[in-house]
């Protein structure tokens, strides 16, 4: 049987949310649905899907909504995400704490393997990460 898409999606979201999902599990529940990318919009409190034929999900999350540092501070991001890669704070920490460094969203790039957190003038940081599968 074929998990309904949609649902996949905003069980990614929630889980996230909730600590009960990693990133690479949730990499991996994207690839088997088929998505190709996502992006998580801290401004706007939604993650965006979207599929190879151009089709996209919005599921909302206005719990990603915190004050916004001016300035990108490349260097609190990396800390930020490293922590992650620890196990060492949970995803509402990570978005607090990046979204503090003047981080306003970022893509993930499911197949380009690539996470790209940008801020409110253009600054980005690129993290590479294995494949999921």
């Amino acid at each position: 049987m074929n998990a309904d898409p949609i649902a996949v999606v905003q069980e990614c979201a929630a889980k996230s949310w909730a600590d009960e999902m990693t990133f690479p599990e949730v990499v991996g529940k994207l690839i088997e649905v088929g998505v190709e990318r996502y992006h998580a919009d801290y401004t706007r409190g939604e993650f965006t899907y979207y599929w190879p034929d151009g089709a996209s999900t919005v599921v909302s999350a206005d719990h990603l909504k915190h004050a916004t540092g001016i300035e990108f501070d490349r260097e609190a991001i990396v800390a930020a995400i490293r922590q992650s890669q620890r196990g060492e704070h949970t995803f509402a920490d990570f978005v607090r704490k990046t979204t503090a460094a003047g981080c306003v969203g970022y893509f993930v790039q499911i197949h380009g393997r690539r996470a790209i957190y940008f801020g409110r003038n253009g600054d980005e940081h690129v993290e590479l990460f294995p494949s999921a599968t």
